[in-house]
């Protein structure tokens, strides 16, 4: 099992969290109860999976010779530049949004309808105020919590 901890003030974030060895893939957005307003947890509760692609800003154009989705287990994003693939950073540590409660919201969070769509960048903090966190959890993406590779520490836990 591993902790994860904060890198600037070595706080803790995480209970213990057993290790995937990859993210699941939610299912399809046909397929999700349409009665809530959010979609499942990407991951279960009380573990983790490291995101190996891109997540997150920035966003980049590129040729439209891909599959158009923006990143993983997410839409599509395009702007006056056209369409948009992440260029965000890679090995996020991805796990249930309620395994790290005590993170706070950053107060420039993009928002969608239903919550944070997840695609401005770091949107959660450790209570010593460091950006350690990307919450996604609005109606048209995934439900998933990102903590961000170069912001934590992990540490293996006897269990």
């Amino acid at each position: 099992m591993t902790r994860f901890y904060c890198a600037e003030c070595g706080g803790a974030l995480t209970d213990p969290l057993t290790p995937l060895s990859a993210v699941p893939v939610p299912p399809p957005y046909e397929e999700r109860d349409q009665t809530s307003r959010r979609p499942p947890a990407t991951m279960p509760r009380g573990h983790y999976a490291i995101e190996p692609e891109p997540w997150g800003a920035p966003y980049v154009p590129y040729e439209d010779d891909e599959d158009g989705r923006a990143q993983r287990r997410a839409g599509w994003m395009a702007d006056e530049r056209g369409s948009l693939k992440s260029a965000g950073p890679r090995n996020n540590i991805v796990l249930h949004p309620e395994d790290a409660p005590g993170l706070e919201m950053l107060p420039d969070t993009s928002m969608g309808c239903c919550g944070p769509a997840g695609d401005r960048g770091l949107n959660r903090a450790c209570p010593c105020g460091k950006p350690v966190a990307t919450l996604a959890a609005d109606c048209c993406t995934v439900y998933e919590l990102h903590l961000d590779a170069n912001s934590v520490r992990a540490q293996d836990t006897v269990s």
